[in-house]
C-alpha cells in the first residue's frame, strides 16, 4: 500500500542534544522528522533520538540485514527489540510490525512511495502487459522508432521487450520513463536528436534506444538491489549534492532515486519524485501504480532443492564467485563454472551442463537458457534458473520439459564477454534476481555459495570442504558431483 504521508528527515531541523552521550552515539545527532505537506493530512514533527525505537511495518522482501542498513543500526539491536522474530528467518512477513532502534542521518528524502516493487521487476504484474499494443494505440514517435541490434533492425516495442527481459525490468516502467523524459508515447513530432537520444542521455557511447535503455536499466537495478541488501545510503545528485533514501522507502522507489540522481540536481529530483512528478505521468498513462501491486517475496523464502548442474563423476572448476547477473549492476547473483579442459581460452567443449532439477525450458536463444521450476511456462513467475554462455550447437530448445540431470547444452564463450569456456549461472524468483551469496545463498547438492571481498571472488563450501573461486584449474577450486 502506498503511504498516505511521508517522513522526511530535514537537515534544517537537526537538534544536537546537550549533556552526556555515549561515544557510539556521538556521530548520530538527534533528528526532527517533519513529513512534508500531503493532501488531507497535516505535517507533524517527530523527534527521533539516537537509538530510539521507531515503528516500522515490514515490506515484501525485507530482511533483517537490509533494515539494519536502512536504519543505520544492527541486526542484534533489531532482534533485541523484537524478541518474537526468529533469528533464522530469511525474508520478513509483509505487514509485520517492528520496533527498530534508529540512528537516522540528515539529508534524508521523502518516504512517498512512487511505485511498488512489482512495477519495477518484470514479474507477475507484467503477464498481461503488451508492449507493442500500448505503443501502437498512442500517437507518439516511439511507434515509428527502430534500432539495429542483434543482427537486424528492430522496432521500438521489441527493443523495450528485449531490455525488459534481459534485465528483468517491467516494460510498463520503461515506457513510462520514455514518456516522462521525452513524451515518446504522446508526441508525434519528436525534437531534434530524440531518435538517437530518446531518454535524454547525452553521452557519446549511449546513443540509440537500446543503449539508452540499457543505461537506464543498469541504474535502476543498482538502486533496487542495493536497497534490498541494505547497502545504499548516500546518493549524489547531478549538481553534487547528497540525498539519502528515507528508511521507510521501498526498493522500487529507491531504484528511481538512483536513476534520477544521475539525471537531475537535488531540486529537480525532489520534484520528479513527489506526487506531481513521475508518479503523475504513470497515473495518467496506466492509473495508480499501486493498483497493480503484487507481493513478490513471501515470508521466509527458501530456494528449492537443487543438484549441481553437472553430470556425475566429472570435475568442474569454480571459476568466478558472485558477480553481476546481467550487465554490470547489482545484484551479484551469478557464479561461473568451467568444465575440465586440456587447453585454456575459448576451446569447444563436449561436456554437458545438466539440469539441476526438473522443469520446463521457457527461453533458449542468444546464448541463454532459462529453466522454469514451477513448469507454468513463464519466467516471470516462481523460481527460474538462468544459464548463459550456452553454445548454440546441441542447446536444448524452448518448450521442452527436462528431468533432473537432463541435458541443457555445452559451456562456451558465446554471448557477451568471455575469456574462457564456462557458463554463467543465476536464479530469479517472480522476476526478481536473487543474490548468489548472503541470506538466500545458492545451494546445490549441499554446496553453499558465499560472497568474497569483491565481485568474482568467494567460496563454495560443503561440510568441512571449501573451494575458492579462481580463473584457473587446480585442486583448490574443483568440484565434483558424486553419483546420487
Amino acid at each position: 500500500m502506498k503511504p498516505t504521508a511521508a517522513r522526511a528527515i530535514t537537515i534544517g531541523l537537526i537538534v544536537i542534544l546537550a549533556g552526556c552521550k555515549s561515544q557510539a552515539n556521538d556521530q548520530f545527532p538527534t533528528l526532527v522528522a517533519t513529513p512534508p505537506s500531503v493532501p488531507t493530512q497535516e505535517a507533524t514533527e517527530i523527534v527521533v533520538l539516537p537509538g530510539e525505537l521507531v515503528n516500522y511495518i515490514a515490506q515484501s522482501g525485507d530482511t533483517l540485514s537490509a533494515l539494519a542498513g536502512h536504519f543505520n543500526t544492527s541486526i542484534a539491536e533489531i532482534l533485541d527489540a523484537n524478541p518474537e522474530v526468529p533469528t533464522d528467518l530469511t525474508t520478513l512477513p509483509k505487514g509485520l510490525p517492528l520496533r527498530i532502534p534508529a540512528y537516522l542521518l540528515p539529508l534524508t528524502g521523502s518516504d512517498f512511495h512512487v511505485i511498488p516493487d512489482s512495477e519495477l521487476v518484470n514479474g507477475p504484474s507484467a503477464l498481461s502487459f503488451n508492449v507493442a499494443e500500448e505503443i501502437q494505440k498512442r500517437s507518439g514517435y516511439l511507434s515509428k522508432l527502430s534500432n539495429y541490434i542483434y543482427a537486424r533492425q528492430r522496432p521500438a516495442w521489441e527493443i523495450i521487450q528485449i531490455v525488459a527481459t534481459e534485465y528483468s525490468l517491467h516494460p510498463r516502467l520503461l515506457l513510462t520513463l520514455l514518456e516522462y523524459r521525452s513524451n515518446a508515447l504522446s508526441d508525434n513530432d519528436p525534437g531534434a536528436g530524440q531518435s538517437s537520444d530518446p531518454l535524454g542521455i547525452e553521452e557519446p557511447l549511449v546513443q540509440g534506444l537500446y543503449n539508452q535503455l540499457q543505461w537506464v536499466a543498469e541504474h535502476l537495478n543498482q538502486g533496487y538491489y542495493a536497497w534490498r541488501e541494505g547497502a545504499i545510503q548516500d546518493l549524489e545528485t547531478l549538481d553534487g549534492l547528497i540525498i539519502r533514501p528515507d528508511p521507510w522507502q521501498n526498493a522500487g522507489t529507491v531504484a528511481l532515486y538512483n536513476l534520477f540522481a544521475h539525471w537531475y540536481g537535488l531540486s529537480e529530483l525532489n520534484s520528479a519524485l513527489n506526487p506531481e512528478g513521475f508518479y503523475e505521468t504513470f497515473r495518467a498513462l496506466w492509473g495508480d501504480p499501486f493498483d497493480y501491486e503484487i507481493e513478490l517475496i513471501p515470508s521466509n523464502l527458501e530456494q528449492p532443492l537443487l543438484s549441481l548442474p553437472f553430470q556425475p563423476g566429472i570435475v568442474w572448476d569454480y571459476s568466478s564467485g558472485p558477480h553481476s547477473t546481467w550487465g554490470k549492476s547489482l545484484p551479484l547473483g551469478a557464479i561461473d563454472l568451467a568444465p575440465p579442459a586440456a587447453e585454456g581460452g575459448c576451446a569447444e567443449s563436449d561436456v554437458w551442463i545438466a539440469a539441476p532439477t526438473s522443469g520446463r525450458i521457457v527461453r533458449s536463444g542468444r546464448s541463454a537458457v532459462l529453466l522454469d521450476m514451477d513448469g507454468d511456462g513463464d519466467e516471470r513467475t516462481g523460481w527460474v534458473l538462468f544459464f548463459y554462455h550456452v553454445a548454440e550447437e546441441d542447446r536444448v530448445v524452448e518448450g521442452v520439459d527436462v528431468a533432473l540431470g537432463g541435458m541443457i547444452g555445452h559451456p562456451s564463450c558465446e554471448g557477451g564477454r568471455a575469456t574462457g569456456t564456462h557458463f554463467h549461472y543465476a536464479r530469479k524468483y517472480k522476476g526478481e534476481w536473487i543474490p548468489a551469496g548472503g541470506i538466500l545463498a545458492f545451494e546445490m547438492d549441499g554446496w553453499i555459495v558465499a560472497n568474497g571481498d569483491e565481485p568474482f571472488l568467494g567460496t563454495m563450501s560443503k561440510g568441512s570442504v571449501t573451494v575458492e573461486a579462481c580463473i584457473c584449474t587446480s585442486s583448490a577450486n574443483q568440484i565434483i558431483y558424486q553419483f546420487p
